[in-house]
Order: C-alpha cells, then sequence, then structure tokens
C-alpha cells in the first residue's frame, strides 16, 4: 500500500502516557495538609468530589476524607501514636476521627491492642481499595493539571505536504522533543476534508498550501516552498540547474487524481497560459510515491514542492523551478475557539520558528 512519504516511521512526536506510582498515606496526608494554597485548594476540591461521588456511592453517606487518609496512615504504621505523630495532631483526635469513620461503615476496621493496632479483614479490604481510589483521584488532579498548562495532552494535526524535509518536519520533531508527554496524531489528507475535521474539532490544526479564505477559521501564513519539477535522469532537462517555463510548454505532465493532484493541475495552467500555452496533463490513480515511479519509467514529468526533494527516487532528478512568484505559500489554520492547551504552545512554537527563519537566528 502506497504511503504519503516514504521517510522514517519513527519519531518523538509518538509519545505514552505518564506512569504512575504508588503514594503512601502519609504523603497523601502531607498534600492535604500542603500550605500551598493552589495546591491545597486543588486537593480540597477533589476530596469534595470523591467525597460526595465515589466513597458516598459506596458507604450510602457523605464520609469525611480525612478520615479514610488518617486511617491508612494507621495502617502503614501500625499505630495511632506513630500515625498522629507523622500527621502532625494528637492520637486522640486520629482515634475519634477513625473511630467515627467505623461507625459510619458500621464495620471494625482495626483491631486495637496495647503493642499498636492491626487491621480487620474488611479493615485490609477497604484501606486497599481507598488507596487505589486515592491513587487514581491524585494522577485524575495531576493530568488536569498537565493538561491545562499544555504540559500533556493529545493534538491532531492535519497535513497535505511532505514530512521529508522542511518547515513542517522540523516543527514536529522540536515540539515532540519539547512536549514529550503531549501525544501528536498526524493525519496525511486533501484541505477539504481537513477543514470539516477543523470545524467538527476533531482535528486541531492542518497546513496545506495557498491562503484560503475561512472566514471562521484562524489562517496564518507560516513558510513559503519553491516549486520543483521532477524529471527522468536521461531526459534533456536533467542536466540543468534549474529549469525555466518555457522549457516545460511541450512537456506531458502526469499528476494524482487525488489531492495535490488538482492543485497541481490547476498551478500547471495558470502558470503556462501566462505563455499562452496550454498544457497536456494526464490525471492517474496513485499515490505521490508511485507517481514519481512512474516519471522515472518515462510517462511523463510532474510538479512537487520543496518538502519532498529531500526523499531521492531511483530514475529521477528535481530541478527548481526558475520563475518570478513560483513559491508556495503554506498556512496553518485552527479554529480560534479551540481552547487546547497543546495546540495554542504548538502555534506559538511555529510563530517562533517562522519569525526566527525570517530574521536568520534559531528559535531556541
Amino acid at each position: 500500500m502506497c504511503q504519503p512519504d516514504k521517510h522514517d516511521s519513527k519519531g518523538p512526536w509518538r509519545v505514552g502516557t505518564t506512569a504512575r506510582r504508588a503514594v503512601t498515606g502519609a504523603e497523601r496526608f502531607a498534600m492535604v495538609s500542603s500550605p500551598d494554597r493552589k495546591a491545597r485548594a486543588g486537593m480540597d476540591d477533589a476530596i469534595s468530589s470523591l467525597g460526595n461521588g465515589l466513597i458516598s456511592a459506596i458507604a450510602g453517606s457523605k464520609i469525611n476524607l480525612h478520615a479514610i487518609l488518617q486511617s491508612i496512615v494507621v495502617l502503614e504504621q501500625r499505630s495511632f501514636h506513630r500515625a498522629a505523630s507523622i500527621i502532625g495532631t494528637d492520637q486522640s483526635v486520629v482515634s475519634r476521627r477513625v473511630r467515627k469513620l467505623e461507625d459510619e461503615l458500621g464495620v471494625s476496621l482495626f483491631e486495637r491492642h496495647r503493642a499498636g493496632v492491626r487491621p480487620t479483614a474488611a479493615g485490609k479490604e477497604f484501606i486497599f481499595k481507598a488507596k487505589a481510589a486515592l491513587c487514581d483521584l491524585d494522577y485524575a488532579v495531576k493530568s488536569a493539571r498537565s493538561a491545562g498548562s499544555g504540559s500533556t495532552g493529545f493534538l491532531r494535526v492535519g497535513f497535505l505536504c511532505s514530512l521529508a524535509s522542511g518547515f513542517l518536519r522540523k516543527l514536529l520533531i522540536e515540539f515532540g522533543q519539547g512536549h514529550s508527554a503531549v501525544t501528536v496524531d498526524v493525519a496525511y489528507g486533501g484541505s477539504r476534508d481537513h477543514i470539516c475535521q477543523i470545524r467538527d474539532r476533531s482535528m486541531d490544526i492542518a497546513f496545506f498550501t495557498g491562503v484560503p479564505e475561512l472566514p471562521d477559521c484562524d489562517v496564518e501564513l507560516l513558510w513559503h516552498e519553491r516549486v520543483y519539477c521532477a524529471l527522468p535522469e536521461e531526459h534533456r532537462l536533467s542536466s540543468l540547474n534549474a529549469v525555466q517555463w518555457p522549457d516545460l510548454q511541450a512537456e506531458s505532465f502526469i499528476v494524482s487524481r487525488d489531492e495535490p493532484g488538482p492543485e497541481i493541475h490547476e498551478y500547471l495552467i495558470r502558470r503556462l497560459a501566462t505563455l499562452g500555452f496550454h498544457p497536456r496533463v494526464r490525471r492517474l490513480s496513485v499515490c505521490r510515491e508511485s507517481l514519481f515511479h512512474l516519471v522515472s519509467m518515462g510517462f511523463g514529468v510532474t510538479l512537487t514542492s520543496e518538502s519532498a526533494v529531500a526523499t531521492p527516487f531511483h530514475g529521477v532528478r528535481f530541478k527548481p523551478v526558475d520563475g518570478d512568484g513560483d513559491l508556495l505559500p503554506t498556512v496553518g489554520v485552527w479554529l480560534p475557539g479551540n481552547d487546547n492547551p497543546a495546540l495554542r504552545r504548538f502555534v506559538g512554537l511555529a510563530r517562533a520558528m517562522k519569525n526566527a527563519q525570517t530574521s536568520g537566528r534559531n528559535p531556541n
């Protein structure tokens, strides 16, 4: 099956999820008791949510989550005294809270004796499940905060140009290296499909040539690419450093039926019409890779963008078209109302790269 570009399929933008680790009851209680107002406020919200939701559903009443946290510390320390010392309160306070929790649950969690405490069978099961729920809660809170800052999340990118070289390749690599916890999903396809996907929010951003009028979208010109002509290596023009449009007036062109074939066809007609010629163009149901192989086999010549010429094809020579205005503008398109933090960071990096390219400096 043909692929849009025969280039390395691996890359830093396909990354997995952040790993979770078990957190001790002492650490958990320290988070709740943290002097960091922002962290404590976020955890208090989480505690309220869990207390009103998950625990209420299990116990049939509203449970004090602090009591659950303290019971976890008691289990780990096997002592109310040591647990109180770690928590930073009196032993009597911890004992009363745990006793109240037992009354709410209707079951004893601990067997108390002079040497300390040990969990009952019901206590072991309850605290094991409570710790698992708290671990999930902690992970959800941290994930939400990370996603809000753009440090984790998911970004969906559409493209039609080649990824063999050029601006978009560099942009994806740099973003992947700087945001390793963001999973980037890339999709090759035509501009019409991608615009529809952007509008229904199944895609965050897409890149394609031209400057379309899309009043409901943000459209930003990011880079230009030169136009190249793909020729058989034995072609009479293959020895030239560059070709002129008059050199191509007698040539037979081949393009793909799928995008960007129709766009190339239109471009050929527009450029050669200025010279008074109408090009001979055959439209074939093949992908970009097969089109270049057909060029090497003598089926005709074709046009492509600068980013595609980094991938060598046996029997094909790529020559720049040396004409006035033969630079293809490439834009990024996204919805202004899309509040995906990863998208904001991605667009910010693209703008920094564009500015650096214009001024001739490194964006980093």
